[in-house]
């Protein structure tokens, strides 16, 4: 990030003129057509048409050598720009973009570099497009993950398919993904006696899913059993936690699609707030104690 480059935004509609706007649905206030993006304003002297996009494409082409024809194979993307910074008059937070799912990124990666001696296969897999299925090649349904096992296995001792799925069974992880944390704004949507709080430390889901379980990993007891022996052992700061009221929606994670190999797995990261808007909220506290949750597992499990 560098503070003195420009940035670029969606324009929004002014109250003045929105009557007709906030007669919409809330989903549908936003439509996804209308979020184009403000790149300049600027017209390119000596053309007369489509001037201020020549002189934008001039700007790009001298900064990032990208032509127009570019943008048919370009992944581009637009992010809530700005640096993550304390939250709350004691700084106990943090407030910055992408919680879900960097704070359990950064966490479980630094866990893993701090285990110096392991004895056996430690893996620190960090997915993508888990919010819209985990699909494609860099999703939790690919297989690139077993590939990787499978040519592990036939570099040592030769590959077989009962040793690939044998490896798989003997397993057991952790699904790093956030959980949502008490909002007392919103204190309906929670059953507060199967909520995360801010500053308990990092929060353990048994199951995820939609109206209950539905579409959801159910982590059996005796693993869980393991795991709090492990974060009470290591002195780790744990709760558990439901993602919301039974009927009120829900949520789901890579963890069911794990557990379809037959490892053992559960859900456990950072409570946070403001999921899913552009600058989410976490406790230091938590993101602290889970990355010592990651490194208790990997260390013990």
């Amino acid at each position: 990030e560098d503070e003195n480059d420009p940035v670029v935004g969606v324009s929004d509609l002014l109250p003045h003129l929105a009557k007709k706007q906030m007669e919409k649905s809330a989903k549908n206030v936003i439509e996804a057509e209308d979020l184009n993006i403000t790149v300049g304003s600027i017209p390119l002297k000596g053309k007369e048409k489509e001037a201020v996009k020549a002189h934008v494409l001039t700007l790009l082409k001298e900064k990032y050598d990208i032509e127009e024809k570019d943008f048919i194979s370009a992944e581009i993307e637009a992010v809530p720009a700005g640096k993550a910074r304390d939250y709350g008059l004691d700084r106990s937070m943090i407030i910055g973009y992408g919680h879900d799912d960097r704070a359990c990124a950064y966490t479980s990666l630094m866990a893993l570099l701090e285990v110096e001696h392991p004895t056996k296969t430690l893996v620190c897999l960090l997915v993508d497009k888990e919010e819209v299925g985990s699909n494609g090649a860099t999703g939790m349904h690919s297989k690139f993950f077993e590939n990787i096992v499978a040519e592990l296995i036939g570099l040592k001792e030769g590959f077989s398919e009962i040793k690939l799925r044998r490896a798989f069974s003997n397993s057991k992880m952790l699904s790093g993904d956030v959980s949502a944390a008490y909002d007392p704004n919103y204190p309906s949507v929670n059953e507060i006696k199967n909520t995360a709080f801010f500053g308990k430390g990092i929060s353990i889901n048994k199951y995820t899913g939609k109206d209950g379980k539905s579409g959801a990993n159910d982590a059996n007891p005796e693993f869980l059993a393991e795991i709090r022996n492990v974060f009470d052992k290591h002195n780790v700061a744990w709760q558990t936690s439901e993602l919301g009221k039974v009927d009120e929606g829900g949520g789901g994670t890579i963890s069911y699609i794990m557990a379809n190999y037959g490892m053992q797995i559960v859900d456990a990261g950072v409570p946070v707030q403001n999921m899913h808007a552009p600058w989410e909220v976490a406790s230091k506290v938590d993101i602290y104690e889970t990355k010592q949750a990651y490194l208790a597992f990997l260390k013990e499990m």
